[in-house]
């Protein structure tokens, strides 16, 4: 896979370069591409944002950047341009499987009030949400939606290590320990060090449920 970046701040995507998204390139199965977009800003002072029309606060990044970088990255059959938005699609498991599945991503990450609608219109495919809230920049929610598609794709993790994570059958995980298996009072439970697969497996299984109803009443029965 292919994901190129386009961001004020390409320093911030130091993480990318280590743990699974790290590997992952290390194997060849991503080609992760930063794209300044101050190098594409106008003017000796290489303007990328202006005051709102209709006025109020703050700034909106300027279309003619943003649109001559993704021109600049070309691939335009085969890519999906990226938006991440507190406007957006709740991003979910379900979008994480599936881009895993695209050849090529493109992220524009927005600041200040955001980009030019017209932007948004015409050259984005989809728009996403980490979440009800706001951050200061758009590289933060293009680096966790990039980290949940890198560790789907093929090859780069073992299947079985993401299978049983939380959502990806609609419900949450189970409990996990390690040794040792008492810890300042703390027992591991019993069944965990029995040897019994088919009692291991029901108890996940239970503890896994009881842990959605509890915390995320709206996934139970997923």
């Amino acid at each position: 896979m292919r994901i190129d970046i386009i961001t004020l701040f390409p320093e911030t995507f130091t993480p990318l370069n280590s743990s699974i998204p790290g590997r992952a390139q290390d194997k060849g199965k991503l080609d992760l591409r930063l794209h300044w977009l101050r190098e594409f800003g106008l003017g000796p002072h290489r303007q990328v944002d202006d005051t709102p029309f209709g006025g109020g606060p703050g700034m909106v990044m300027k279309c003619e950047p943003i649109v001559a970088c993704l021109e600049s990255i070309g691939c335009e059959e085969s890519r999906t341009v990226i938006f991440p938005t507190p406007q957006g699609t709740p991003f979910k498991q379900e979008h994480a499987l599936e881009l895993a599945g695209r050849e090529h991503l493109v992220f524009i990450c927005g600041h200040y009030e955001g980009v030019d609608q017209r932007v948004r219109d015409h050259w984005v495919d989809r728009e996403y949400s980490l979440g009800d809230y706001v951050l200061s920049n758009g590289e933060l929610a293009a680096m966790v939606i990039s980290d949940a598609v890198i560790r789907l794709l093929p090859g780069v993790i073992k299947p079985e290590s993401y299978e049983q994570d939380s959502f990806f059958r609609g419900g949450l995980d189970h409990p996990h320990y390690t040794k040792p298996a008492e810890f300042r009072g703390h027992q591991v439970p019993e069944v965990l060090l029995s040897g019994h697969h088919k009692n291991i497996d029901e108890w996940r299984a239970q503890r896994a449920a009881e842990k959605t109803r509890k915390v995320r009443p709206d996934l139970a029965g997923r």
